[in-house]
């Protein structure tokens, strides 16, 4: 299970790297994924299910925040899931912090089921 975990953490980790994220959540991603945030944004839910709620997701995030750099390390595998860190450095164009520009990190814990992520879960602090 280690193996395939890492085979996919290996290919979303190079696809974020070269800014392919949608790509990513395309090809690796299960029709069925469960996507889980630490907080929810203002009128989003915690909890997202399916491929395409989670892409109108990830495009809500990118149309509200400027990203001038971004960072990816890992894929770090145990057994059947793998984490990988992001690191933003974004400003965002809505809500409290609204053109305050700042550094977030977060790390992502991706569980794998017959080569696909099946679950996404997010682990950031907003203090």
């Amino acid at each position: 299970m280690m193996n395939q975990a890492m085979e996919v953490g290996r290919k979303l980790v190079a696809l974020c790297k070269a800014g392919k994220n949608a790509e990513a959540q395309e090809t690796l991603y299960s029709p069925d994924i469960v996507s889980v945030e630490a907080i929810g944004a203002p009128g989003q839910n915690r909890r997202t299910e399916g491929k395409r709620a989670i892409r109108a997701k990830s495009d809500w995030w990118m149309s509200n925040h400027e990203i001038h750099r971004a960072e990816v390390a890992g894929p770090w595998p145990h057994d059947d899931r793998f984490i990988v860190r992001f690191t933003y450095d974004i400003t965002p164009k809505t809500g409290p912090m609204a053109g305050k520009r700042f550094t977030m990190e977060e790390a992502g814990l991706y569980t794998v089921k017959d080569g696909l992520v099946v679950m996404e879960e997010f682990f950031y602090s907003m203090e």
